[in-house]
């Protein structure tokens, strides 16, 4: 039984819900949110400033050359000479190549820091997984998280590279032009001002409706994504049980509510580009009303009248911008709370010390009184369980369903903290090393097998990085699965597949095996992990395990009688209890649980054996 399942049974199992990124219920304002993502900048605060002063200059500039070119064509079209034309073509032409450099610097930097921001974050990401793994992961989708780890991240390239330099430009640029206007006449400034806090307005006006359907959006896209990965890795079983009209039905519902979202983000965006475009161009129409009539009066020089026109447009530009990536901002917010959400959320178990134990660590495993619930909410899934392996001696778990043996497993690997009692290895709390070192301790073989789409070679290697093809080899024998390598078309170099699915079960159990013999751990965890082999495959791996067991602490969480009767000494766990301990033929004796289990679990098996 893995620890999935046996969490599941004490009511701690996946969550059917949008998952582990999906955005809570925040009461912060959208500000408040996206300003929660500048921690994530670092370092790349540097480049962001140099980004925004480029973007400054360069809309300054931009602005100043537009004016000028405006005032140009005024006083070439009112009859000026070259002569008197010279020194503000000759001022253009200068700008140019400032325009030019400003403009690259201003987007390169911005994207360099936003794309090196990004990068950071999926590493802070991807060790809040480590972190959390695998209390955190076994209430979490993985087609959720892995949204988290990829479009919620790329969704927030946004913020950095396309909002926080237009927001710094947009806060300068219509004050110097709004100057530049109140020289020319007061009153040009006093009707641009509430023009250009009307337009910034916009994105306020919808802004509850902005939240709530960027959250949707981002729930729906992270509940498809769930969903769809749900739907591939299970075509199988869907085939098999002709359950994919079904499966089919619950994507279209999802893909429904998905463009249903993006509908309603759609229709509000839309309402907020017209009255944006509705704003700017009543604005540039009022300063052009205003600016003929001051020139009719005499108040303003006709030559001035495009400038204050051209001037007026490019105040409203910077804005513009701004208010057009606001409407996408309610969904970075809501990809920022995922994120947050997953990088602030308390680890099951946290390190308590920086070193482990000074000293040989000698592997006797000892549990003592020990009491873990999942939840403060929940029954205990074990209580005042108390047993020992000694170094080198194998101790097999058996129990029902939901007895509690993975958890002891769980516990002894330190996925959860005890609740009481404790767990030690060589006399020491397993919560004396950091988890590093005590893991390194320890190999796991479980009953569901992991592996990589890559080639067989790297899938063992896992058990050692650093370990030579020779290494690789030696252990692939001892776990029984060269033989099958070498008769592959690619022998070692051979690619398992998506989730091993070019494998067979009891293919995938043996490369598990050989994993962790090339650890070469002094403990070994074994969760059912000769459950998914044939009897031919599971006589060679129990001989393979035999050799393997030998001079290790094993602890072995068994249902086959094959495999139980082999441990030196058994401990039957009941209903989170120990109920018995013993070898095989001390527990057939007792004539209790023991023999109840095998009784039921067996069918028949223990009177062939007793005979």
């Amino acid at each position: 039984m893995t620890s999935t399942v046996h969490v599941h049974e004490h009511g701690h199992g996946h969550s059917h819900g949008h998952g582990a990124a999906s955005a809570p219920a925040s009461g912060l304002s959208l500000v408040a949110r996206l300003r929660s993502l500048m921690p994530l900048l670092g370092e790349h605060r540097r480049l962001i400033t140099v980004a925004y002063l480029a973007g400054v200059l360069h809309q300054l500039l931009l602005l100043a050359s537009s004016g000028i070119g405006a005032y140009v064509v005024a006083r070439a079209a009112s009859g000026a000479s070259l002569d008197q034309l010279t020194g503000w073509l000759i001022t253009l032409g200068c700008l140019i190549l400032p325009l030019v450099v400003l403009s690259i610097a201003d987007s390169t930097y911005a994207h360099v820091a936003a794309f090196r921001a990004l990068a950071d974050t999926r590493a802070k990401v991807f060790a809040a997984f480590e972190r959390l793994s695998p209390g955190y992961m076994l209430e979490r989708r993985s087609g959720d998280l892995g949204s988290a780890a990829v479009s919620d991240v790329e969704q927030i390239e946004l913020f950095f590279a396309h909002t926080l330099s237009p927001l710094a430009v947009a806060s300068t640029v219509p004050v110097a032009t709004t100057v530049a206007l109140g020289w020319f006449h007061w009153s040009l400034a006093c009707v641009l001002v509430p023009i250009l806090i009307l337009l910034a307005s916009v994105p306020a006006w919808l802004r509850r409706q902005a939240e709530l359907h960027g959250n949707e959006l981002r729930d729906s896209l992270g509940r498809m994504s769930a969903d769809s990965t749900d739907t591939f890795q299970g075509l199988r079983e869907l085939v098999n049980f002709g359950a994919h009209a079904q499966r089919l039905g619950l994507l279209r519902t999802q893909s429904a509510r998905l463009a249903k979202a993006k509908a309603a983000h759609g229709r509000r965006s839309g309402i907020e580009y017209a009255a944006t475009d509705t704003i700017a161009l009543l604005g540039i129409l009022v300063v052009l009303v205003l600016g003929a009539w001051l020139v009719i009066e005499g108040e303003l020089d006709r030559s001035l009248f495009p400038v204050a026109v051209v001037l007026a447009g490019m105040a409203m530009l910077p804005v513009l911008k701004v208010t057009e990536v606001a409407r996408e901002l309610s969904m970075v917010a809501s990809s920022a709370d995922r994120i947050n959400t997953l990088l602030d959320a308390p680890a099951p178990v946290t390190d308590l010390v920086s070193r482990p134990p000074d000293g040989p660590i000698v592997p006797h495993v000892r549990f003592t009184d020990v009491t873990f619930a999942y939840r403060s909410d929940l029954s205990p899934a074990v209580r005042e369980i108390d047993f020992e392996i000694r170094p080198g001696e194998t101790v097999a778990l058996v129990g029902r369903s939901g007895a509690g043996k993975s958890t002891c497993a769980n516990l002894l690997l330190r996925f959860w903290d005890v609740t009481d009692g404790s767990v030690s290895v060589g006399g020491h709390d397993v919560r004396d090393f950091p988890q590093e070192d005590l893991r390194g301790l320890m190999t796991l073989v479980p009953q569901d097998t992991f592996l990589f789409n890559t080639s067989l070679r790297d899938n063992i290697r896992l058990g050692r990085a650093d370990a030579s093809d020779e290494e690789v080899e030696t252990a692939a024998r001892a776990a029984q699965a060269h033989e099958f390598i070498t008769t592959l078309p690619n022998g070692y170099d051979t690619v398992a597949g998506e989730l091993g699915a070019l494998m067979s079960g009891g293919q995938r159990q043996r490369i598990a095996i050989a994993r962790a013999l090339l650890k070469d751990a002094p403990i070994l965890v074994m969760d059912e992990a000769v459950s998914n082999l044939d009897a031919a495959s599971e006589q060679a791996v129990t001989e393979a395990m035999d050799e393997a067991r030998h001079g290790r602490t094993t602890l072995v969480i068994a249902h086959r009688l094959s495999t139980i009767r082999t441990a030196d000494r058994i401990v039957v766990i009941s209903e989170g209890r120990v109920a018995e301990t013993g070898t095989h033929e001390e527990l057939l004796a007792l004539n209790g649980a023991y023999v109840e289990l095998l009784a039921s679990q067996l069918e028949g098996f223990i009177e062939d054996d007793a005979s």
